[in-house]
């Protein structure tokens, strides 16, 4: 059995103004019955507490489903931030789409 992996590529800040946009095509993503959905932050230049707590939200949500959320290619003020606030702990974080691919599809 193949996995369904989508990719979310967020631009610029994912801050209260695009966070509900965000949330909404993860959503989408899982209708259409991704397994994992993998953002890939290497386009995001900041993310704020709004954005963040909507990473937690679809993190717990997609949990709940017996789903997988993953996080590739986060740069040095969001790698700040989830270190901060120990999200680093809680999130599977990848540091590329390739390490993502050789890693996680590799073992799943």
């Amino acid at each position: 059995m193949s996995l369904n992996v989508q990719v979310i590529q967020p631009i610029g800040i994912l801050d209260s103004t695009k966070a509900e946009e965000f949330r909404q095509s993860v959503e989408d993503m899982l209708q259409n019955g991704a397994d994992i959905i993998l953002v890939d932050l290497k386009d995001i230049t900041f993310i704020d507490s709004s954005g963040l707590g909507t990473l937690v939200v679809l993190l717990k949500k997609i949990r709940g489903m017996n789903r997988s959320l993953c996080i590739c290619s986060i740069n040095d003020q969001v790698r700040m931030l989830f270190e901060l606030t120990s999200m680093d702990r809680v999130f599977e974080i990848y540091e590329d789409r390739q390490a993502f691919e050789t890693t996680k599809l590799k073992v799943s």
